[in-house]
Order: structure tokens, then sequence, then C-alpha cells
């Protein structure tokens, strides 16, 4: 077993053969979609994928095996990628949550979930790393429903 510490992205990439965890990764863009699932595979670890929010959770619920990490665009049309990880970790409390964007504010917005987040457009070799931080590291992320939520914070005026 692996700690984050001196773990690197270059380690997942060396180990032909080793699969490292299970992604499900989400994004309404099928280029980006096909483009991340590749980089993830050469990477040896097994993905899943789906074009739109409702279409993961059919993909989570009818896997057979556990998914450590959701790998999804934040800003989709059917369902964001920050409602679809409240939604998945109410089932999947322990999952980790990665959100990814090519929007400006996206960082701030995944900052009230306390989850990763990677801005698009990225290197192959960045978001690999990021990916294997994120699963060896102790999953911090709020669950679902959680009630210590700035977006419900009453005391903002909004």
């Amino acid at each position: 077993m692996h700690r984050a510490r001196g773990f690197s992205a270059a380690d997942a990439v060396m180990r032909p053969g080793t699969v490292l965890k299970e992604i499900l990764v989400v994004d309404d863009d099928e280029e980006i979609l096909k483009t991340v699932v590749a980089i993830l595979k050469r990477a040896n670890f097994r993905v899943l994928s789906a074009k739109s929010g409702p279409n993961a959770l059919k993909v989570a619920e009818e896997a057979d095996e556990k998914i450590d990490l959701l790998l999804s665009d934040l800003d989709m049309a059917d369902m964001s990628g920050a409602d679809l990880g409240e939604a998945l970790k109410k089932t999947r409390p322990d999952l980790h949550v990665m959100l990814m964007s090519g929007g400006a504010k996206g960082s701030l917005l995944v900052l009230n979930y306390g989850w990763a987040f990677i801005q698009k457009p990225f290197v192959p070799v960045k978001l690999v790393q990021m990916v294997t931080e994120v699963l060896h590291s102790p999953n911090r992320s709020q669950p679902g429903g959680q009630e210590f939520d700035s977006r419900k914070d009453t005391r903002l005026g909004g």
C-alpha cells in the first residue's frame, strides 16, 4: 500500500498491469470524456464513464465494483457535477470527489464542498497526479446533506 507522500503520477504510469482504483468519469462533452478516459486507462485505472449526471447515477447503481472516485465536469446541463457528487455520496459516503471545469468560478464553488478541483484544459500528467493524490489522501469532503455548508449560511444576507 502506498501513502500519499512519495507516491507520484509517474509511479502510477510506470506500473504496467497494475490496476489501481475504479474511477467514474462524467462529462457532457464527448471529446473531453473520451480523452480523460483514455488518459486514466493509460495510467492503469479502471474507468467507468457517463455523458450526464442522470446517466452517471444509473452507471453507479449498476456497477458491481466499488467506485473510488467521481471525476465530473462541474457545469453540465441535466445535473451539475456538484449535485451529482452530493447524490452519489448519500449511498457511497467513502467516495472521493474531484470536479473539473473550464469556467472561471469553478474552484470557488468547489470550496463549499471540500472537494478536489482541476481547471480545464489540463495536461495528462497533471490529471493523473491529482487523481492519484486525491485517491491516496484522507477523504475530507462533506457528505451530501451535511449542515456545515456555506451555501446555506443565512448570515451572509443572500
